[in-house]
């Protein structure tokens, strides 16, 4: 009961900030569209980072631009498939605790441009390369899915020099119980070849 009720209130906790960063996405994504809507691009960090307002149709970075209903139900799947992660599934790595939100959070972000809007607005322009224009959302979906992938190869790493060290330890014993079991060997045929030796010199006296 206790492990029940602890488990809702960390799940309640995560809808929360679920909550609070799609908050922050729809503010971002209404002040750019008040304020930077043919205003070209306004430059934070000179040949970094600017602003520039864009209507996206597709998915992040402005992949899949024709298929906005598409993208809509794969995204509504998706944030499905992550609260049934964060609440059903039992004992799963802290990392998706952490990550899962994100990722839904911004899916969510992103489909209610597209329910609302019928585009995602875009407002991040980096200066320094040729890159499509993204949003928050598209940071924690992005940073997210990046912190997954890096845990489970790690987790990947892990497991193979681990089931590399039981193999090298296996072999090891293996070895050693070989090595014991001639030693043995070895020790029952001396004793045996001196018995024959007694008895030989017990029968020549």
């Amino acid at each position: 009961m206790k492990n029940t009720t602890k488990r809702i209130i960390g799940f309640v906790l995560q809808l929360a900030s679920v909550g609070v960063l799609v908050l922050i996405d729809r503010l971002i994504k209404n002040v750019a569209a008040e304020k930077l809507i043919g205003g070209g691009t306004v430059v934070l960090i000179k040949g970094v980072l600017g602003l520039t307002y864009a209507e996206n149709t597709g998915a992040a970075f402005s992949m899949f631009n024709t298929s906005t209903n598409v993208l809509s139900v794969v995204t509504g799947v998706v944030m499905a498939v992550g609260l049934v992660l964060l609440f059903v599934i039992k004992n799963k790595p802290k990392i998706y605790d952490i990550c899962v939100p994100l990722i839904i959070a911004g899916g969510m972000g992103n489909l209610l441009d597209r329910l609302t809007r019928g585009y995602v607005i875009d407002y991040i322009r980096t200066l320094f390369i040729d890159f499509p224009i993204f949003n928050f959302a598209d940071i924690l979906i992005t940073c997210a899915c990046f912190a997954i992938i890096i845990y489970l190869i790690y987790e990947m790493v892990t497991d193979s020099r681990k089931a590399k060290a039981e193999k090298a330890a296996a072999e090891t014993i293996s070895a050693t119980k070989d090595e014991n079991e001639a030693a043995d060997e070895t020790k029952a045929e001396k004793l045996e070849h001196e018995k024959s030796e007694n008895t030989a010199d017990g029968e020549v006296k």
